[in-house]
C-alpha cells in the first residue's frame, strides 16, 4: 500500500548544482508543501476540480474513492491516523470489499477540500463509524464496476468474478476486464444508496489480518512526515507569547525592547492574542524570550488543597443518568452499608513533540497544514477567527506528536492562522515546552462519591454514584478567547453536553435501587478538553474500586463478587478471559500479610465502554500483579493482562499495538500524573514537574484478543484505557490492605494510605 502524503510532495532529486532556497530545505531533510489533486489512483484533473466545488456530497462514490487505468485505488478519508493503525484498518475494509489487493491501496485523509466530512477522529469511533462508511461506499463501487463489467462482456453479472481488481466471465475466462479499464481516472458518477449489502465476515480475506501499519516505516527511518517537518517557501517562524496568569490580559507591548535582534523580528498582535515572526525559528524563540509586555495581575485558582471541594460547590447542572427505585431507602435497610469518596486530578495531554501547525493565509484563501483530529470541524473554527467564508479555508491533515483527546493541535492550528493573516506571510508556528503543560486544556478533575448496600446474604441491593466535573467536552481553542480579549477559562457548560463526562452506567445488576447521577460544573479552574477516555478511566477507577470494597464487606473474592451480579455475556467473558489468562487464585483480598517489607498483590477491573448511538459496546477486564514496597511506599506494576472484545477484530495486530499504548499511557497517568497550579496558572511546565513513565518502568502486558466477527465492530481507541487504574489501585489493596482514593499513586500516597490502614 502507498500512502498519499495528502496535500504536500517532496520535491525531486536536487539536478544541478545551483541550490535554491527550496532546494536547501529540501537538502536539510525538511517537507517542502506543494500542490496537487493528482497521485496514485486520483481522479483525472476536471472530475477532481468538480468534486472540490461540489463540496463532497457524502452520498457520491467519487467522494469515497477512485480508480486509476493502472487498477490502483484512492480511498479518500475523513478520518485521520492519529497513531492508532486507522489508515491501514480503513484500507484493510475498502480493500476487502472491492476485492483488490491491499498493495493497491492508498489513502488520502482529513483534507477538506478531498475527504467527505466523517466527524472528528475521537470517542473510538472511526471503525465503528468511519469503517462503516467505507464498507457501504466500497461495497457499492464494486457492484457498479461489476454492472459496467457485466454491459461490457455481454454476460449476467451473476456470472462475473473478481481477482484483485480484475473482473472475469465463468466458463469464459478470455472475456476479462480490470477495474482501470471500467473507470480509469473517469470516476463512478454514481451514489452510495445502501442497497447493496457488503460481504458476509465468513467471506473475509484481508480483515482479521495482521496487516503492517503502513504509517511507521516513516516514523521509525526519520523521513519528513510530521508537520514540524515542513517548509513552504517564503514563510517565517512563529512563537506565541503567552500571559504569565490564566486571567491576565494585555496591557502593553515594547516593540522596541526587540527590535535590534537579528531576523527582522515583528510583533503580531490581536487582542490578547500575542507572537513574534522571524526569518528563522531560533530568531523567532529568542524575540518571543526577550519581548517586553505589560500583562495584568491576576489570582483567581482556587488552592490546590482546596481543588476538589471546589468542586462541590461550584454551580452545576445536575444530570441523571439512572434512577430506579428508592435509594437513600436501599441503604437504610441493607445489612452492611459502605461509603467511599475518590478523586481524579486535573492531567496534561503530555505530547512529547510540542504542538505545530503551518498555516498560509491570503486575502482570499487560507490553507492551513495541521495535525488536528478534525480537519473539517477546526475548519469552521478557522473560517469564523479569520473572518473568511467557509470555501475559501482549506485544512489539510499532516501527522502530529500524537492526539488521545484534544491535545495542542487546534490551538497551534488557530494560533498559527492568526499569525500568517496578521504578518501576511506563510508562517510555521511551533508552541515551546512551557506552552505544551501551561496552556494545553486538561484532562478535567472529579469528585466522586459511592454507597453500596449489601444484603446478609452478599448481594448488592443498592448502589449509588455522584460526580462532581467540569465538563469533559468543551471544544473552543485558546486563540478564539485571546483575539477577543475573553478569559481563558470557560465559564458555562457546552450547550449540548455529550455522554461520558464523568458519567457511570453500571454494567452489574444491582436487585435494588440505583442511582447515578453528575453535577456538571458551569466553570472550570482550568480549561478542560476530552483527555482519552473522557472521564471513564476515573469513573472506572471510583467503581471498580468500590466493587472490591464491596467484595471485601461481603467476605468474597473479588471475581467471584462480579460474576454474582454479572449477566451480560460478553462482560463475563472477557473477566473469565482475564483471570484464566492471569491464573487467578481465588480468595478473598487482601492476601494474607507476612512480614516482609515487600508485599506482591493481584486485582481486577471490568469495564463496558459504551459505543456510538445505535452501535455495540466494547468490553475490557484487566487483572494487574504489583509488588509494594512498605517501606518507602514504591509500587512496581510488574504484569498487566487484558482480555478485550471489540467485536469484529480488523487487524489482529493494530489492536494489540492499541491496547499496548493504551496501557503504558494510562499507567502513566496512574502512577505519575497530576497537574500541579498555584492562585494564578499552572506551576508543572516541564518533564521534571510533570513526570511520565519511562521505559523500564513498562510491564510485562499480556493480551487476549476476543474475535466476534458476527458483531459489528466497536471501538478500541479508548476501552482499555478504562480498568487501568483501578485494576492497580486493587492490587495495592491486595498487597498491603490500603486502599488508594486519589491518584497518582506516588510513594507519598502509598506510605500515607498504609499509616491510615
Amino acid at each position: 500500500m502507498t500512502t498519499t502524503r495528502n496535500d504536500f510532495h517532496l520535491l525531486e532529486s536536487l539536478g544541478n548544482h545551483e541550490m535554491s532556497r527550496r532546494d536547501l530545505l529540501k537538502a536539510s531533510g525538511a517537507m517542502i508543501v506543494g500542490f496537487s489533486l493528482l497521485g496514485k489512483g486520483a481522479l483525472s484533473p476536471e472530475l477532481a476540480a468538480a468534486q472540490a466545488r461540489s463540496g463532497l456530497p457524502a452520498e457520491a462514490l467519487d467522494s469515497w474513492l477512485a480508480i486509476d487505468p493502472a487498477g490502483n485505488v484512492t480511498l479518500f478519508v475523513g478520518k485521520v491516523e492519529l497513531g492508532t493503525g486507522v489508515e491501514t484498518a480503513m484500507a484493510q475494509i475498502a480493500a476487502e470489499e472491492l476485492d483488490v489487493s491491499f498493495d493497491r491501496m492508498s489513502v488520502v485523509q482529513g483534507d477538506t477540500a478531498r475527504t467527505v466530512d466523517q466527524g472528528g477522529t475521537n470517542g473510538s469511533n472511526t471503525i465503528a463509524i468511519g469503517g462503516v462508511q467505507i464498507r457501504q461506499a466500497a461495497a457499492e463501487a464494486r457492484y457498479a464496476l461489476l454492472m459496467m463489467a457485466a454491459d461490457r462482456l455481454g454476460v449476467p453479472v451473476e456470472d462475473l468474478s473478481v481477482t484483485d481488481g480484475l473482473i472475469t466471465a465463468a466458463g469464459s475466462p478470455l472475456k476479462q476486464v480490470s477495474y482501470g479499464e471500467l473507470v480509469g481516472g473517469g470516476g463512478f458518477k454514481g451514489e452510495v444508496t445502501s442497497a447493496i449489502s457488503p460481504k458476509d465476515p465468513s467471506d473475509y480475506s484481508i480483515v482479521g489480518q495482521s496487516i503492517a501499519r503502513v504509517d511507521i516505516p516513516a516514523k521509525v527511518t526519520g523521513e519528513p512526515y510530521y508537520v514540524q517537518d515542513i517548509r513552504v517557501p517564503g514563510m517565517l517562524h512563529a512563537r506565541t507569547v503567552k500571559p504569565p496568569s490564566i486571567g491576565s490580559m494585555l496591557v502593553s507591548v515594547d516593540e522596541d525592547s526587540i527590535r535590534s535582534l537579528g531576523g527582522n523580528p515583528r510583533v503580531v498582535v490581536r487582542g490578547n492574542f500575542l507572537a513574534v515572526v522571524a526569518e528563522r525559528e531560533e530568531q523567532a524563540i529568542e524575540a518571543a524570550e526577550r519581548l517586553k509586555v505589560n500583562w495584568s495581575d491576576w489570582s483567581g485558582l482556587p488552592s490546590m488543597d482546596e481543588l476538589y471541594a471546589s468542586l462541590r460547590t461550584t454551580p452545576s447542572t445536575l444530570r441523571v443518568n439512572t434512577e430506579s427505585g428508592d435509594v437513600d431507602e436501599g441503604l437504610s435497610t441493607a445489612a452492611k452499608v459502605v461509603r467511599s469518596t475518590y478523586v481524579y486530578p486535573f492531567q496534561a495531554h503530555g505530547s512529547i513533540g510540542p504542538s505545530c501547525a503551518v498555516a498560509d493565509v491570503r486575502d482570499d484563501q487560507a490553507t492551513i497544514w495541521s495535525p488536528t483530529a478534525g480537519p473539517h470541524g477546526v475548519r469552521q473554527k478557522l473560517a469564523s477567527i479569520l473572518s473568511m467564508p467557509l470555501e475559501a479555508v482549506r485544512v489539510v491533515y499532516v501527522p502530529g506528536a500524537g492526539s488521545y483527546g484534544s491535545n495542542g493541535a487546534d490551538d497551534a492550528t488557530l494560533d498559527a492562522a492568526v499569525a500568517s493573516q496578521l504578518s501576511g506571510r506563510p508562517v510555521r508556528l511551533q508552541w515551546m515546552r512551557e506552552d505544551e503543560h501551561r496552556w494545553v486544556s486538561a484532562g478535567p478533575a472529579m469528585a466522586m462519591d459511592l454507597a453500596g448496600g449489601l444484603s446478609a446474604e452478599g448481594r448488592l441491593v443498592a448502589w449509588e454514584y455522584q460526580a462532581f466535573t467540569p465538563s469533559h467536552y468543551y471544544n473552543d481553542a485558546l486563540a478564539e478567547h485571546l483575539v477577543k480579549s475573553e478569559p481563558t477559562v470557560p465559564d458555562g457548560p457546552p450547550e449540548a453536553p455529550l455522554p461520558w463526562g464523568g458519567d457511570s452506567r453500571t454494567t452489574y445488576v444491582i436487585e435494588g435501587s440505583v442511582r447515578e447521577v453528575v453535577h456538571q460544573l458551569q466553570s472550570s479552574p482550568l480549561r478542560s478538553h476530552p483527555l482519552r477516555a473522557p472521564g471513564q478511566i476515573a469513573t472506572t477507577f471510583a467503581t471498580e474500586s468500590f466493587m472490591d470494597e464491596l467484595a471485601a464487606a461481603a467476605e468474597a473474592d473479588p471475581v467471584e463478587f462480579r460474576l454474582a451480579h454479572l449477566t451480560d455475556e460478553r462482560a463475563i467473558a472477557v473477566l473469565e478471559a482475564a483471570v484464566q489468562r492471569a491464573g487467578w487464585d481465588t480468595r478473598v483480598s487482601p492476601k494474607t500479610r507476612d512480614s516482609d517489607s515487600m508485599a506482591s498483590g493481584r486485582g481486577v477491573a471490568l469495564v463496558q465502554r459504551p459505543g456510538a448511538p445505535g452501535r455495540p459496546n466494547t468490553y475490557v477486564a484487566m487483572v494487574a500483579d504489583v509488588d509494594v514496597d512498605r517501606e518507602s511506599g514504591s509500587v512496581v506494576v510488574k504484569r498487566a493482562v487484558v482480555a478485550h472484545d471489540c467485536g469484529l477484530i480488523i487487524n489482529p495486530d493494530g489492536l494489540r499495538n492499541q491496547i499496548e499504548g493504551n496501557i503504558v499511557q494510562t499507567l502513566s497517568r496512574t502512577m505519575k500524573e497530576e497537574l500541579k497550579f498555584d492562585r494564578a496558572n499552572v506551576t508543572s511546565v516541564d518533564w521534571e514537574a510533570y513526570p511520565i513513565l519511562t521505559f523500564k518502568e513498562v510491564p510485562q502486558i499480556d493480551i487476549v484478543l476476543i474475535d466476534r466477527p458476527d458483531q459489528p465492530a466497536s471501538g478500541a481507541g479508548e476501552p482499555s484505557s478504562c480498568p487501568v487504574t483501578a485494576a492497580v489501585a486493587n492490587a495495592i489493596f491486595d498487597a498491603v490492605g490500603a486502599r488508594l482514593y486519589n491518584t497518582p499513586f506516588t510513594a507519598t500516597r502509598v506510605k500515607a494510605a498504609l499509616a491510615a490502614s
